[in-house]
């Protein structure tokens, strides 16, 4: 199970406050490379997420991983920016970005892999519009912070719309094994785990 792993590096949850706790992110990101996770995600949104390029950079230059930027991605700029970080992957996020499909389009055009994030299943319809290979779906409502009590039955509820041959990934709310187990056995290729891993509640 640790193969379908990606672990979020988030310095600050609106939610719960400092989530690194002096703990150091590039050796933690050795340590799941050599413990075999699928990949890493890094938060580069300063504000109210406490991310930054230069946090983004240092995980890529310490691991050969796949790495995901996430942040709230508005322009062309933004995915050469991505790119020159090293990340191999962009988030885009359906309720907060604009001209996703262009931004779609432009990430595979200059050789990134774009995630599209999915909430409601009219994001999800628009992600299968638009021919999204790779789906994030975000248990919790990343327009109020992630705030809410979001679980993994959301993940099991739009599954079922998801393109049939696209790579689903279940992200946030992921509080334990018992929740990865239920994602997969639904259909997720992969489980995005950040603040339980942080605070220590889930194990690898």
């Amino acid at each position: 199970m640790v193969s379908k792993l990606i672990i979020d590096f988030k310095p600050v949850s609106p939610k719960h406050g400092d989530l690194f706790c002096g703990k150091n992110p590039v050796e933690i990101a050795k340590h799941l490379e050599k413990k075999g996770v699928l990949g890493l995600s890094v938060v580069t949104k300063s504000q109210h997420f406490g991310g930054s390029l230069e946090l983004l950079r240092s995980i890529t230059k310490a691991v050969k991983l796949p790495v995901l930027r996430k942040d709230f991605i508005e322009n062309e700029d933004d995915l050469y920016q991505t790119l020159d970080c090293g990340a191999k992957g962009i988030l885009l996020v359906c309720s907060v970005s604009k001209n996703i499909e262009k931004l779609h389009q432009k990430a595979k055009d200059i050789g990134l892999r774009p995630v599209v994030e999915v909430h409601t299943k009219e994001e999800m319809s628009f992600a299968k519009n638009i021919g999204a290979k790779i789906i994030l779906i975000n248990n919790k409502d990343i327009t109020v912070l992630e705030k809410d009590s979001g679980t993994v039955d959301l993940t099991l509820k739009l599954i079922p719309l998801a393109p049939k041959d696209a790579f689903i990934i279940s992200a946030s709310g992921i509080l334990n094994h018992e929740d990865t187990e239920r994602a997969i056995s639904a259909g997720a290729n992969a489980v995005l785990v950040g603040t339980a891993f942080w605070q220590g509640k889930f194990q690898i």
